[in-house]
């Protein structure tokens, strides 16, 4: 899922991306409200978080262009301004939600969640995350390749979740022996390498195109 947040406050920038990155968002920020208005109508997004008071555009300008251009994609107001006036003025320039800062981020997942499902009819849309044609649902813990089911141990699992909720991101080995082992790095231990063989077994061996590369001296990262 392709995710467009146009947010001028790095503090919010950083919550909502790493929340929504591990939520296996493809998380993609604009600045100020120009950036933000060219990046929303040039690039297909399955939803859009907007603050009102941004530079260059208003969010609340911004909102009614996006809509104008892009009915169909659904848009959450996130902004500190929260008065009932400022809540109307949202909805009534196209917003599909309001959100009022400081929000808990469990909040703001449920209403990106329902907005989606709202829009696309999918119900389990939030469990399941999609890389080119591998599918990861994290609900049933069930994988594809290519629509045909792929089977892992529960290590093989947690490791292609871990790399598939960080996608594109160079992942360590100490990084991905701490969030799938729960260990601390020992030099000594191969288990990271031995185990991203046995997925690409799985998961790539069959498949022209290759999800799992190497970054040599850094780590891994899946991509698609």
């Amino acid at each position: 899922m392709n995710l467009l947040l146009v947010e001028d406050e790095p503090n919010v920038v950083s919550v909502v991306s790493r929340g929504l990155t591990d939520e296996g968002f493809s998380v993609s920020v604009a600045p100020d409200g120009l950036i933000g208005k060219r990046m929303a109508l040039e690039n297909h997004f399955d939803i859009i978080i907007l603050d009102i008071m941004l530079p260059g555009i208003n969010g609340l300008e911004l909102c009614k262009i996006i809509k104008e251009g892009k009915p169909n994609t659904p848009v959450i107001m996130l902004t500190a301004l929260g008065t009932t006036e400022n809540v109307v003025n949202g909805l009534d320039n196209g917003a599909d939600d309001y959100l009022i800062k400081p929000f808990k981020f469990a909040e703001l997942f449920a209403r990106i969640r329902m907005l989606i499902r709202r829009y696309n009819g999918v119900t389990a849309l939030d469990h399941v995350i999609n890389i080119a044609d591998l599918e990861i649902n994290i609900s049933a813990k069930t994988v594809k390749r290519n629509q045909q089911e792929v089977t892992l141990t529960a290590t093989e699992y947690r490791l292609l979740e871990y790399l598939a909720k960080n996608k594109g991101k160079i992942l360590s080995r100490i990084d991905i022996l701490e969030s799938v082992w729960d260990i601390d790095f020992n030099l000594g231990t191969n288990v990271v390498d031995v185990y991203v063989n046995y997925l690409r077994k799985k998961i790539d061996k069959n498949s022209d195109q290759k999800l799992i590369h190497t970054a040599v001296g850094l780590g891994y990262v899946l991509k698609g």
